[in-house]
């Protein structure tokens, strides 16, 4: 990991200068994945594949909770592709819908995925931010089918998590941070994983372009910003404690 430093030259209130907007992407795989209390259920329930139970398993859990990774990384283990006209041609198949009660797919398709996995053709994961039963689907069919599935449920991030995942995508970056700094922002932030790759985006991008180092203060900065609306107290802009 390479630290990153400020420049000498850029101490002493020089204006910020915009970095190079590279594009970063986060791993998604399996051994990515932290594990807390807050989702080893629904981890536990994806690692069981093939050995499931029911060929259906519906993942359910707030924005933030981390169902595109849980989703990615099962497609990664089983070879899983999404929704496609002849996606049922091979057999056993796997199937990743993610969203499914965003209205993205036909539900005319979904059904006959669903249906031909219940018939043991194939497996299926899908992802909800609702149970089957507040779903809006008009296929009662399909409103059955997947009322059917196994669910596992995701919560909320707990501290563990974000913590984790926050360690995670500066180390991706390679930002040394301090822990106890990974700490302060996570106990100031919304409990979402969309919201910590964001913050940690936009840290990175405020300390290339004001040439600074990781900071109680920088976080504190970005924190108050409008999107991320952190609870940020009066004179956390302040270095104490030993945490620079």
């Amino acid at each position: 990991m390479r630290p990153r430093r400020p420049d000498p030259e850029a101490q002493g209130g020089s204006p910020a200068q915009l970095p190079l907007d590279l594009p970063h992407r986060a791993s998604l795989a399996r051994d990515d994945l932290i594990v807390t209390e807050a989702n080893d259920m629904a981890v536990a329930a994806v690692d069981r594949w093939p050995d499931w139970g029911h060929p259906v398993l519906l993942v359910v859990g707030p924005a933030g909770a981390g169902k595109s990774h849980l989703a990615s990384a099962w497609a990664a283990m089983a070879g899983a592709v999404p929704p496609a006209p002849d996606v049922l041609d091979v057999a056993p198949f796997a199937v990743v819908i993610d969203d499914v009660d965003r209205g993205n797919w036909p539900e005319s398709d979904i059904f006959a995925i669903v249906n031909a996995a219940r018939l043991g053709g194939g497996t299926v994961l899908l992802t909800s931010r609702v149970r089957p039963s507040e779903m809006d689907v008009a296929l009662p069919d399909l409103r059955s089918r997947l009322k059917a599935a196994t669910i596992a449920e995701l919560g909320a991030p707990d501290d563990a998590l974000l913590e984790g995942v926050l360690a995670k995508l500066f180390a991706d970056r390679q930002m040394a941070v301090d822990p106890r700094l990974v700490a302060y922002a996570a106990a100031r932030m919304e409990r979402s994983l969309d919201t910590a790759n964001r913050f940690v985006a936009c840290v990175d991008r405020e300390a290339l372009a004001r040439k600074e180092r990781i900071s109680r203060s920088l976080l504190a900065r970005v924190l108050r910003l409008p999107e991320f609306e952190g609870r940020v107290e009066e004179g956390d802009d302040v270095e104490c404690g030993g945490i620079e």
